[in-house]
């Protein structure tokens, strides 16, 4: 009590203020526990480290890359696929990951949290290694089933290793643009309204990547270096191969084109002619030196012109009338790839197979790889064989018809593409030629697509039959598949080797999202089982099998070996021709050392 006695509140406010202390925690250092809760805490958009989420469904991504794909890949290779795709499930499980947050108000529990984290680091690092250990049983399994020896090296600690480290520069890359991003919304929201902020600063950071990948990095980048390398091969010839003594070859004798601007590919083509020589030594008679015509893109300033695929053309027919190869049996017309590769396993059975009497003519309309080609200069292949068919259609209309040779088109690869887009449909092939032989038309061929479409029902995409195979037949196994029923097969015929293996002729960007129909139904003869599509794994594994596709020995992948001796003599057979003679024809294509 107080004198005036009133109550005392002292004493009251000294247990308040004693209270007070005992209830606010003076500043310390926290544990690990304390670490843990306050990370969990945190704002899910500032965190620092990866999503659970993102990362549950980067494992399992990276998990079906180790499944097999068309042709066996080494195990580096592997390691790419896997970090890529890890890259892309990642991106994928974190934007899963805030649409929910979005929608959910309620977040697990920090307990919870940290058993999922346990849980992930203890069975996702096991599994993998069992994953890896699995992917090399189903790679050995794809390597016998492909005739390869099925020993196999498979360093499963090197593929873990090179795919995280890519999947982590893939996260650094991807975390670098969001920072950009937020720092340019930051700086926008100084002058603009939040949301006006927001949308433009996701706009410029959008066109900035797109600009940077495509005009930094892959035309100046890539593209520049790819010309480089090219160029500098483009200028160059190979070991063995010198200029021809034949005048009726581009670069010999009396050519229209000088032998040192025919480019890499024009001089391997031309200066690897058979003599006449060789081949009748093959045949037994008396041969003739066949005509080889070969345009590069790069011509003569005499020869310029406004339109430089006309001027091709022009200078094409004009070495042809020099050669006399209008005068010839047969007249072939070449489409070539990137680089203005001709396969010389289609060339020479023809000419072998006519003694000589051919001609085959192909323009070059590009030097850069055919992976460059395709990027870049896709449409000038079409562009540039059309021109030089339509110039030789036009010539041969001014000779009399019984004087014309037999006109035939070939392509393998790009260039079976680029004899495709020369023509309007399947049926203008046939009313324009008088057959062809075309090699892994890639899948974006216009007429490839048309048959497949239209195929005849209960035929498989991978041999589909046509309008009951009565011109057109598509073969794996040449001697075998051509002679399949049905037996009416009429003239004018176009053959397609194409392998179900071969990853050129199913690779497309449809891949990304939606299952093949090559994956449907019955097999390919060489395809493994155990093969699946996953949403964007599928195109990341065709994609890397484009690269190693020549791993393989035909008729596996994307090699074709001597099937094109069985193609030429289905397509256009001289008269006389026995099963016999292709034997023989096979055999000994076979067993000669390529000549480029």
């Amino acid at each position: 009590m107080t004198s005036t006695g009133r109550p005392s509140s002292a004493p009251d406010r000294s247990a308040a203020a004693a209270a007070s202390t005992r209830s606010t925690p003076g500043p310390r250092r926290p544990g690990v526990r304390g670490r843990v809760g306050a990370f969990a805490r945190r704002p899910y958009t500032d965190r620092h480290w990866p999503d659970l989420v993102a990362l549950c469904a980067a494992t399992l991504f990276f998990w079906a890359s180790l499944t097999p794909s068309l042709v066996p890949r080494p195990w580096y290779l592997q390691g790419v696929i896997g970090g890529i795709t890890a890259a892309i499930g990642y991106a994928l499980g974190a934007t899963l990951a805030w649409v929910v947050r979005l929608l959910l108000r309620r977040r697990p529990g920090e307990r919870l949290r940290a058993r999922l984290w346990q849980a992930y680091w203890l069975l996702a690092p096991a599994l993998s290694v069992g994953c890896i250990a699995e992917s090399a049983r189903l790679q050995r399994q794809l390597r016998v089933l492909q005739e390869l020896p099925p020993s196999l090296t498979w360093h499963a600690p090197v593929i873990a290793l090179i795919a995280v480290a890519i999947w982590l520069a893939l996260l650094l890359a991807g975390r670098g643009v969001r920072l950009g991003a937020r720092a340019l919304i930051r700086l926008l929201g100084r002058l603009l309204p939040r949301p006006a902020a927001h949308a433009l600063g996701a706009l410029l950071t959008a066109f900035a990547v797109l600009v940077g990948v495509r005009d930094v990095v892959f035309d100046r980048g890539v593209v520049d270096l790819a010309d480089r390398i090219a160029e500098a091969t483009n200028d160059g010839t190979k070991e063995g191969i010198h200029r021809p003594a034949s005048r009726h070859v581009s670069g010999g004798p009396g050519s229209l084109i000088d032998w040192r601007d025919l480019g890499y590919q024009g001089r391997n083509f031309t200066g690897s002619v058979p003599t006449r020589d060789r081949i009748g030594a093959w045949t037994g008679e008396p041969a003739r030196d066949p005509v080889r015509v070969y345009v590069p893109s790069a011509l003569p300033a005499v020869f310029a012109d406004e339109r430089p695929f006309a001027a091709q053309a022009r200078l094409a027919v004009r070495e042809l009338t020099r050669t006399g190869a209008f005068d010839r049996a047969v007249l072939a017309v070449a489409g070539t790839t990137g680089t203005g590769w001709i396969d010389p396993n289609v060339a020479e059975p023809l000419e072998y197979m006519y003694g000589g009497d051919t001609a085959i003519v192909a323009v070059q309309y590009s030097y850069l790889p055919s992976w460059v080609s395709f990027l870049v200069d896709k449409e000038k292949a079409g562009q540039a064989t059309r021109a030089l068919l339509d110039a030789v259609r036009a010539e041969l209309d001014r000779r009399p018809a019984d004087r014309r040779p037999r006109l035939v088109v070939t392509g393998e690869s790009l260039g079976a593409y680029a004899v495709e887009t020369s023509f309007d449909s399947a049926d203008d092939l046939l009313a324009s030629t008088d057959g062809a032989l075309l090699l892994g038309a890639p899948n974006f061929s216009p007429i490839s697509e048309e048959i497949r479409r239209d195929r005849d029902p209960g035929s498989p995409v991978w041999r589909p039959q046509y309008e009951d195979g009565a011109h057109y037949r598509f073969a794996q196994f040449p001697r075998t598949d051509l002679a399949r029923p049905p037996a009416r097969w009429e003239f004018p015929r176009a053959v397609y080797l194409q392998n179900a293996s071969d990853p050129v002729v199913w690779w497309s960007p449809d891949l990304l999202f939606k299952r093949p129909a090559w994956l449907d139904g019955q097999l390919g003869p060489d395809i493994t089982p155990e093969i699946d599509w996953f949403p964007f794994v599928a195109f990341w594994q065709t994609s890397v099998d484009m690269a190693v596709s020549y791993g393989v020995q035909a008729p596996h992948g994307h090699r074709y070996g001597t099937g094109a001796v069985d193609g030429w003599a289905a397509v256009v057979p001289p008269d006389g021709w026995t099963a016999a003679d292709t034997d023989r024809l096979r055999a000994y294509i076979g067993q000669r050392p390529a000549a480029y």
